[in-house]
Parts: C-alpha cells; structure tokens; sequence
C-alpha cells in the first residue's frame, strides 16, 4: 500500500466502476458462521479494496464477490470521511454486505497514515485507537497500518522513535482484544524488527508485501524466512506492480517454500498486479486463479 503505483490513490474509470460493480446475488451465510473459520482450512484469497477500484467503498464487497475472491481486505476511510468505519452503521453495511455476497472481511488498514502521518500527526493516535473497536466490530484479527509517502519511515530516526512512542501506549488495548497491528513499509527486516523489539508487544508484526520489498532490493526469500521463524509476519501481500502474478518480479512458487517453512496458513491479499493499460477484472480474474493454483490447502 504505497502512493507510487497500483494503489488506493489510483482511480479507475466511471465506466469501469459501473462494470466492475454488477450485481451478483450471493447465498446467504451468517457472519458469525464464517468469522469462526479457523485459517486451517488452507491459504484464503482476498485483495485489497483501493486495487479492485473500490477505496472505503462498501461495493468492494460485491466486487470481490464476482472475482471469486473469499474476502477483501477494507480501507477505514479517508480524513474527509473521518475515517467512517469507526461509524456502526456504516459497519453494519459491511456486514450486511458481507453476509449477502457470502465473503468475509479478510482485514482492514489504514491507508490515510499516507497522507496524514501517524509519525508525525497526533490526530492519528486516535484513528489507530478506535481501529482496534472496528475490527472487533468487524470480526477481523489485523490492521495494516501504512507507512508510505509522508508516513515513510525510511532513515527517519525521529519519525521512527515518535512511532515507537505511540505504538507503546496503543498496544496494549490491542493486546487485550487480541488484534495484530501490522508494519507495510520500505524498511528491510532489521529495521522492521527494531521496531517491534523496542515497543515489546507480541502482537505488533510486519505486514510482509513481496513486491515493495523486492522493489528495494530485499531478499525476499530470506526476509520471509527470518521474520516467519520468529513468529513476526502477520499477513501477505500478494503484489507485482504492472504484472500480472506470476508473470512480473516474484518467484511466487518460491514464495510458498518460504510460506511452508514459517508454517503460514491464512490470507494471502492480492494488491496491484494489473498490467498497464489492461483491465483490472480480467486481471484479478486471472490473479486470483494463478494464486489459486499454487495456494492450495
């Protein structure tokens, strides 16, 4: 989830908005039913909402139901929504939603610490606060909290240490909920793993996206393996930026070696991955049936 390319700042067309958002009548299944499925039924495929065209947009969900997608992953909002999730009743929109298409919520994040800074913004402390609330409310057990653009933390010392600060008095409320904050950003292993060794919460992880790592340089592969061992990877972002999956940057077979060897079982949400100039339905179409054939159970 960066500003640069294939995210939630990107727009797509009115006439692909209107496709991408025809109506597929789902069967229904209540939400407390699908909430208490247990990762142990294999690898799950969602994708996030600002890739599928949708940015905290309850469509999302009709739209990742027609892509044969098992959830999608939700922005909170936006400042000039004042971050509506945290709102019950556009909770309670989602969770219709979800329970009429017959998906889950595969997660949320928090996409404006891009643009209005968590390390450096105070009004950010209470966004990261009540996210917790929304994924109770929501039944999810991660929050990707984003650290591009004007939240990257990349040899910022003193942007990293007010972060450390913040999340140490916001972690344990986290804790007590059992909810997982995950770190997206540009830092490498080390530097992730500073971080959550100086805040001391074991429920602060690295939210591992393939495709921002490989783009700086990373050994993914080996950063899969040293995070995943210590228990410090909390969720996937199946990415290339303007490839398909399987056809860009990623060794995507090498990528479930790795995912085997740390034991992962759970989401895996497919961000960008659509070629320049094509469209992005028939990509995920094509993304989620790639992913499908290597993720299996």
């Amino acid at each position: 989830m960066h500003k640069n390319t294939n995210t939630m700042e990107n727009k797509i067309s009115r006439r692909q908005a209107i496709q991408n958002t025809a109506v597929l009548l789902g069967a229904g299944l209540s939400f407390s039913s699908f909430i208490q499925k247990s990762s142990q039924d294999g690898f799950q495929i969602g994708a996030c909402d600002w890739s599928i065209g949708q940015s905290a947009n309850v469509n999302a969900v009709e739209v990742a139901s027609k892509l044969g997608l098992d959830g999608v992953q939700i922005n909170m909002g936006m400042l000039a929504n004042d971050m509506h999730l945290r709102d019950s009743k556009i909770q309670k929109q989602y969770l219709e939603a979800f329970e009429k298409y017959n998906i889950k919520p595969s997660g949320f994040a928090i996409g404006e610490l891009n643009n209005v800074p968590y390390k450096s913004d105070d009004r950010t402390d209470q966004w990261v606060s009540d996210a917790i609330d929304v994924a109770k409310g929501l039944g999810v057990k991660t929050i990707l909290l984003a650290f591009f653009a004007n939240n990257d933390l990349k040899n910022d010392e003193i942007g990293t240490q007010n972060v450390i600060k913040k999340l140490k008095k916001v972690m344990p409320k986290a804790e007590q909920a059992g909810i997982a904050f995950g770190i997206e950003s540009w830092l490498n292993a080390q530097e992730h793993l500073y971080i959550i060794n100086e805040v001391k919460s074991p429920n602060l992880k690295v939210y591992y996206d393939v495709a921002n790592s490989n783009h700086m340089g990373y050994d993914i592969y080996a950063e899969i393996r040293e995070l995943g061992k210590q228990n410090m990877i909390c969720e996937f972002h199946a990415k290339e930026n303007n490839f398909l999956l399987g056809t860009g940057k990623v060794d995507f077979q090498e990528v479930r070696k790795c995912i085997d060897e740390i034991n992962y079982k759970g989401w895996l949400q497919i961000e960008g991955a659509v070629p320049k100039g094509q469209p992005m339905f028939e990509s995920y179409l094509e993304n989620r049936k790639f992913l499908k054939s290597i993720f299996t159970a």
